[in-house]
């Protein structure tokens, strides 16, 4: 009977695609990294975080480069420049909000990127903006209104989340949608590699001199959670660059929202962070937004 039941288990786990799998484990690794900066935040400045992670990706790349024989430089010069601060940009404000926010909020609220993609690639790529991208923009940004709740709209004193915090995640998410348009240019004629360098390179470069302004000596267990957020950011990237090779786009934008559950779980356990029903309710149609436009 076990041995059947061990066989079940097998057939059922080969019928998940291979790349489910591999997006699936991205989610995890991702949501493992927002906690470790939750935990590393609580002490430590963002920028000094920022570099932690930048710097490990930064070494990596560079290694990988070089094993390739790939030029560092890329052809677009100031297009990957633009690319890498508005990544910096987006990094240094999504890590701010995980530390001031529960983890689930300020990772939905991150994953409203999709939606200002939509938005910008209209304007600076000319893509066809339909009336069903609009209306699920819109159903997205309601979503961000209820989990914050502002007294201006809702009065009295129910707000839920940090509205300084909160506008700072959502910033964050245009500043991505900025980096996935540039993105979207260098990819005819950028190794994509380089293109992650760039990124990882700037960031360190623009957080070692706020780092030295405020700067924290670690100890020896954030030194430990320092090394554990660029070791699960890699994974992360490993398993997401891997899922997306093999799986449809849409496909494996649903899987990627597990991100969101696994954020959620870890806030619950470790932080005791319990979504009201207006939390969850926002991050409803946040999710059902981003992922229609997604899908697209």
């Amino acid at each position: 009977m076990a041995e059947q039941d061990a066989q079940t288990g097998r057939r059922g786990a080969a019928q998940i695609p291979v790349g489910l799998r591999y997006m699936a484990a991205a989610a995890f690794f991702f949501s493992v990294m927002s906690l470790l900066v939750k935990v590393a935040g609580q002490r430590l400045p963002t920028q000094e975080v920022v570099l932690a992670r930048s710097s490990v990706g930064a070494l990596l790349s560079w290694v990988v480069l070089r094993s390739r024989g790939v030029s560092l430089l890329g052809n677009r010069r100031g297009l990957l420049l633009v690319r890498a601060l508005l990544g910096y940009g987006a990094l240094s404000c999504f890590f701010y909000a995980l530390v001031r926010l529960p983890l689930a909020d300020a990772t939905v609220i991150q994953y409203t990127n999709p939606v200002f993609t939509a938005l910008l690639a209209a304007v600076v790529l000319s893509e066809r903006l339909r009336a069903r991208e609009v209306f699920l923009v819109l159903v997205s940004l309601a979503g961000v209104v209820l989990m914050t709740r502002p007294e201006f709209l809702f009065g009295g004193h129910e707000q839920r989340l940090d509205l300084v915090a909160a506008g700072i995640a959502l910033l964050g998410a245009v500043l991505s949608a900025g980096a996935y348009v540039a993105v979207r240019r260098l990819g005819a004629t950028e190794d994509p590699l380089v293109i992650v360098f760039y990124f990882a390179a700037v960031s360190t470069l623009g957080a070692i001199p706020l780092t030295a302004l405020k700067a924290v000596m670690p100890t020896p267990l954030e030194w430990l959670t320092l090394a554990g957020i660029g070791l699960v950011t890699q994974l992360g990237q490993v398993f997401l660059t891997k899922g997306l090779r093999l799986e449809p786009a849409g496909r494996a934008m649903a899987v990627g929202y597990m991100q969101i559950v696994f954020a959620a779980a870890l806030g619950l356990i470790f932080f005791a962070e319990i979504p009201d029903g207006w939390g969850l309710a926002g991050a409803g149609l946040i999710i059902a937004g981003t992922f229609g436009i997604a899908r697209r």
